[in-house]
């Protein structure tokens, strides 16, 4: 399951970033990295951008970023 496919309101953990060089890493410099957690705030009406909590911050990614992200659901 990719961060774009989760639904609102869920918490899920960073598996795996795709993407190479300079895309990867700015995905990385966010805060997103593996094994963080993060936390679907948000989705805009037309899905795109995805509004998240990461770290003790929001961020809002495009959808075309969060399809690079794979993620597994936080069981509680």
């Amino acid at each position: 399951m990719t961060l774009q496919d989760a639904k609102v309101g869920t918490r899920v953990t960073v598996r795996r970033i795709n993407g190479e060089g300079a895309y990867k890493r700015r995905i990385m410099d966010m805060g997103i990295t593996k094994g963080s957690e993060i936390h679907i705030r948000k989705v805009a009406p037309l899905g795109d951008p995805v509004e998240i909590t990461v770290r003790g911050y929001e961020l809002s990614l495009r959808k075309a970023d969060a399809a690079c992200v794979d993620v597994d659901p936080v069981t509680a």
